[in-house]
């Protein structure tokens, strides 16, 4: 155990730890140490223990982000009582093992998407969490894009009926970093770690955007996936790549509408767009990530879009931030989903999107997946026990 400052935050605050402290475990903690400062209403917490295998990495990391102390043993920090909740920010193979455990020991849980690397594990985690519920012990998966303002305003005026009956959706999240075939192997090209590629990292967004706009369940996919640049280059050599570069898909909801999708991490000059256009009977709406403050609204018998900067006081998540026109950054989406989970635990109440969302997600990942294996065929998506 390494010591860094004290992040302590007042008495009776939670205790967080989180579980990793690479990309996603920056960004939580810059999270965690901004939620109570900049979202009117949300409680303090203590940042407790930032942890790592790594264990002289993890103590700078801790440092730097500002951790009251650093490990390199989880199951440490789970039996200690000035723990109570775990943010879960390691690779794919480790969720189920960490959040379940976790969730046992009677600490509430974030778990980065995709919720697991398995049907099986992603199954376990929801009746762990299930349990857990019963005794006032809760948990989250983190689809941080839900808590982009635009996005959440976008959900509005479906949710209102304003683009009437929902017709078609067009989704894609496009990244370059493996454009070049000379790019490293790293974690993210292993399915042992990583469980499936642009698939599991890119689709999970895409789908529960689909499911959290639509208020819909996908429920049929015809699909294909494929993997441009097979081998790449790690520390020992050539490794094979196993997963998928890129996917393709059309899905089918429970409301009518059919929805074209696209992830790709092989888009050249595309740093990390996630598109969504959704176009009903009555109106329309258009987002992209790569300019987030922004909507495209067609909508009250218009029949051309206006871009809407959502900054305004009223808008979803702004209260709290900054003056109209003064623009949030991607980094907000994960401080607004730190509040709405501790808003929840303070309320005793179920934070979302839930274990089950993510389960719902990770159904369509595998109908995906089953859909390309069969050459793109038809394959309904497993919606579980009736």
């Amino acid at each position: 155990m390494t010591s860094t400052p004290s992040a302590s935050g007042a008495a009776g605050s939670p205790g967080v730890a989180v579980i990793g402290y690479a990309f996603m475990g920056k960004a939580h903690s810059h999270a965690w140490r901004n939620v109570s400062a900049l979202r009117p209403g949300a409680p303090g917490v203590r940042r407790q223990v930032l942890v790592g295998r790594d264990g002289e990495a993890v103590a700078a990391a801790a440092g730097q982000y500002g951790w009251a102390e650093s490990a390199t043993d989880w199951r440490e920090v789970l039996d200690r009582d000035d723990i109570d909740i775990v943010d879960v920010c390691v690779p794919g193979h480790l969720h189920a093992e960490v959040a379940i455990a976790a969730l046992e020991a009677g600490k509430h849980v974030i778990a980065e998407k995709p919720l697991a690397n398995t049907m099986a594990e992603a199954e376990k985690m929801v009746a762990t969490a299930r349990a857990a519920r019963e005794r006032g012990v809760h948990s989250m998966v983190g689809f941080n894009y839900r808590r982009v303002p635009a996005l959440a305003l976008a959900r509005r005026h479906v949710a209102e009926g304003r683009l009437g009956q929902v017709r078609q959706v067009r989704v894609s999240y496009l990244q370059d970093w493996l454009a070049d075939d000379a790019a490293p192997m790293t974690w993210r090209l292993r399915r042992e770690l990583a469980g499936s590629g642009a698939l599991g990292d890119l689709a999970s967004h895409a789908i529960d955007q689909v499911r959290f706009l639509l208020g819909q369940e996908l429920t049929a996919v015809n699909a294909t996936t494929h993997t441009f640049v097979p081998q790449r280059t790690g520390a020992d050599g050539p490794e094979e790549v196993t997963v998928d570069d890129a996917a393709w898909g059309t899905l089918r909801t429970d409301g009518g509408a059919v929805v074209s999708l696209e992830v790709t991490r092989m888009a050249t000059a595309r740093k990390n767009a996630l598109g969504i256009e959704v176009y009903g009977s009555e109106g329309a709406l258009r987002f992209d990530l790569e300019s987030l403050n922004h909507l495209d609204v067609c909508l009250d018998g218009a029949d051309s879009f206006t871009r809407q900067l959502v900054t305004e006081h009223h808008d979803p998540y702004i209260d709290g931030w900054w003056p109209p026109g003064h623009v949030l950054g991607w980094d907000a989406t994960f401080t607004n989903q730190a509040a709405d989970f501790l808003t929840a635990l303070a309320a005793g109440e179920e934070p979302t999107p839930s274990f089950e969302d993510g389960l719902a997600v990770q159904r369509v990942l595998a109908a995906i997946e089953a859909s390309s294996a069969r050459g793109g065929s038809c394959v309904e998506v497993d919606r579980g026990p009736a």
